[in-house]
């Protein structure tokens, strides 16, 4: 099972870290149980909104695929928050090194920078420390104004609520955004927002409504997206006809077809894989195209 581990400093916002754990805790409901650990340099830590905390106050062993998150913390100014010791900052360091994905939520991504993470990294955090941060480090590159950025397994995320989307896009990279979709909807996040990639994955993007027909359909797409899918197997499925489906499914997802829809999630996997290394006719096939030519019509037409 893999951990996902929370540095706590004194004066955590609860929801920088009940956000993420939320998400965590969620994928265990649809088959992807995490282990997630609270860990402190103090065996009771105080939060922002009063609630005291308990944490193991030592490190845990680590995996390379566990995750380190570092909730913010309240503090008007980087400077006068309170820090970690350089033991800890150095266990940060090291489980980055090892291969972990080391993230932060607000203004924990003042324990990245003081532990080094982010030199020579692009990085986000809490609007209000930004400029703060920047000069502080200025090895890092500040992208303003964004939910969360990903560089090099270093995830670093606006404030407060963003630290959702910040673990809804982990579990996407990790499981698929198929997960990532069904977790936000139990959670109700049907807004889920994206963060600094501009092909953030449409099975999230277009799952801002609330038509649970429309999301049924969905669901089946997302999980057979690379097979045939008829548009009478889906009407049958949701339990309406083909030109009910077609018009409730084109309202709520603003426009597409079932078809487009699964197209563009055919092109979305696609461009990952390609991303990686494979070759176009490859990518094709592996998602469902008889070849790379309506591959690279897909490609060329976005």
């Amino acid at each position: 099972m893999r951990s996902v581990v929370f540095v706590l400093l004194p004066g955590v916002h609860l929801l920088d870290l009940a956000g993420p754990a939320q998400v965590f805790g969620t994928a265990a409901d649809h088959g992807h149980p995490y282990r997630l650990r609270y860990v402190g340099e103090r065996a009771t830590v105080p939060s922002a909104q009063g609630l005291p905390l308990t944490a193991e106050t030592a490190w845990p062993a680590l995996d390379p695929a566990d995750l380190v998150l570092v909730p913010g913390w309240r503090s008007p100014t980087a400077r006068g928050g309170p820090r970690l010791g350089e033991a800890w900052e150095a266990r940060l360091r090291a489980h980055h090194a090892a291969g972990g994905t080391v993230a932060s939520v607000c203004s924990g991504a003042q324990a990245l920078g003081r532990a080094g993470l982010l030199d020579g990294r692009r990085f986000t955090t809490h609007h209000e420390l930004q400029d703060e941060l920047a000069a502080r480090h200025p090895r890092a590159t500040l992208v303003r104004d964004v939910l969360f950025v990903t560089d090099d397994r270093v995830v670093t995320s606006a404030g407060i609520a963003s630290g959702i989307d910040l673990a809804l896009h982990l579990l996407a990279a990790r499981h698929g955004p198929a997960l990532a979709a069904r977790v936000a909807r139990a959670m109700v996040v049907y807004a889920r927002r994206n963060g600094h990639e501009p092909q953030a994955s449409a099975m999230l993007r277009h799952r801002s409504h609330l038509d649970d027909t429309v999301h049924r359909v969905q669901d089946l797409i997302d999980a057979r997206f690379a097979e045939p899918l008829p548009l009478a197997t889906l009407a049958t499925a949701a339990g309406v006809s083909e030109r009910t489906l077609t018009r409730v499914f084109t309202r709520a997802t603003g426009g597409l077809t079932p078809l487009r829809y699964q197209q563009r999630l055919r092109l979305e996997r696609a461009e990952h894989l390609i991303g990686q290394g494979a070759m176009v006719e490859t990518a094709a096939r592996t998602v469902g195209f008889d070849d790379a030519r309506m591959l690279r019509r897909l490609r060329a037409r976005r």
